[in-house]
């Protein structure tokens, strides 16, 4: 991303907050009392922080295997002779999948199958990484990635296992929500939970399994628009994940207000996915992008549950610190253990306990503002 393009974003950005800490500070007096001006500071020390983030950093993902001439003989050699020593790949030089349908292999053999340029980038890179690994030399990247093994066809199958129980508990978590909140819980006369954020977990929930779906995808088959797909469905339920962390912590219960907290943050959301899908797909920018938000809403998370009294604090906590923890996996990275296990597919492996704690930690929050609300209305009818 050019730099000039990058602040100009964070200026507009910073100009919608000053709108809403003015609105902010006006509407205190006119009865809105759940809208705390600390919001609206919160606001511009994380998008601060992001600004700072954008300056100092900047992150390159050029791969020293891709400038391995041996590599990229091999690579050359292949797509003309369609072989890698002595094996060979019919797709290089036949079109056996564009006759008619009856003579074309069924869809699970083609599956398992790449392109030709595809299968001549994997084949040179084991043969490439094994004599660097005769030579005592360590793995290096290629085309932006570590030297995984294929299984069945898939590229990384840890990060696409994790993926998919990541993606299951989501679903189990949100199933024993809605069932807490309609089959455990009171509810009002009109069959409506008394939970106040009842809406946005449901909207967290879908949010999530969208995301984990579609890094499970992204993970059997790298191409253009599975990662542009993984990018943006995880931008998406990171930045929404913000706002139901300032609205959960700073308890904004009144509708204006919540629209106002909203906005901005939306709106930044889907700017950078628009920039990343129509634009350029800045993997360096993005990284910045995901790790301030998501480190923006531990901290508020911790903040809240370090002075609030709530009854499962402690799960908050431990999902707070172990995510803190589990990041460091995204930004320190290092080659897949067998070929399979890498930083990041054990940081996919990490959130599934985490994830089933989290959404523990939901019901729990929504028990507890139940019998909270309840108390009051019995309290004032007596």
């Amino acid at each position: 991303m050019k730099s000039k393009t990058r602040v100009f974003v964070l200026l507009l950005f910073l100009l919608d907050i000053y709108r809403l800490s003015f609105v902010a500070k006006t509407r205190l007096s006119d009865g809105l009392g759940e809208f705390p001006t600390q919001m609206a500071l919160c606001y511009w020390k994380a998008l601060l922080l992001l600004l700072l983030l954008s300056c100092l950093f900047s992150v390159s993902y050029s791969s020293l295997g891709d400038a391995d001439p041996n590599y990229r003989a091999c690579v050359g050699e292949c797509e003309i002779s369609g072989c890698v020593g002595q094996l060979c790949f019919p797709q290089c030089n036949s079109s056996s999948n564009t006759g008619p349908w009856y003579t074309q292999e069924p869809l699970c053999l083609q599956w398992q199958k790449w392109g030709c340029q595809g299968d001549c980038r994997y084949h040179c890179m084991v043969n490439r990484e094994r004599e660097r690994e005769t030579l005592g030399q360590p793995p290096l990247k290629y085309h932006g990635k570590w030297p995984f093994k294929r299984l069945l066809g898939i590229q990384e199958p840890a990060s696409v296992a994790f993926s998919v129980l990541n993606l299951a508990m989501h679903f189990h978590g949100w199933i024993s929500f809605f069932i807490t909140l309609y089959y455990k819980l009171p509810l009002r006369e009109d069959k409506t939970a008394y939970y106040e954020y009842v809406g946005l977990w449901h909207i967290y929930g879908f949010l999530s399994m969208n995301s984990w779906f579609w890094s499970a995808v992204f993970h059997t088959r790298d191409v253009d628009i599975t990662e542009r797909l993984d990018y943006s469905s995880a931008i998406a339920v990171i930045g929404f994940s913000l706002i139901v962390s300032i609205l959960r912590t700073f308890d904004v219960r009144v509708e204006a207000a919540r629209v106002m907290v909203s906005a901005p943050v939306l709106a930044f959301v889907t700017t950078h996915i628009l920039y990343i899908n129509f634009y350029k797909l800045d993997y360096g920018w993005n990284m910045i992008v995901c790790v301030a938000m998501g480190v923006a809403q531990l901290l508020l998370w911790a903040r809240w549950a370090a002075v609030s009294r709530h009854p499962s604090n402690w799960k908050l906590w431990v999902v707070v610190i172990a995510t803190g923890l589990a990041m460091l996996l995204e930004i320190y990275e290092f080659p897949p253990y067998k070929g399979y296990f890498d930083a990041h597919s054990i940081w996919h492996a990490a959130t599934v306990p985490l994830t089933v704690l989290w959404w523990s930690f939901i019901r729990d929050d929504a028990e507890f503002r139940t019998s909270s609300l309840l108390k009051k209305y019995k309290t004032k009818t007596k």
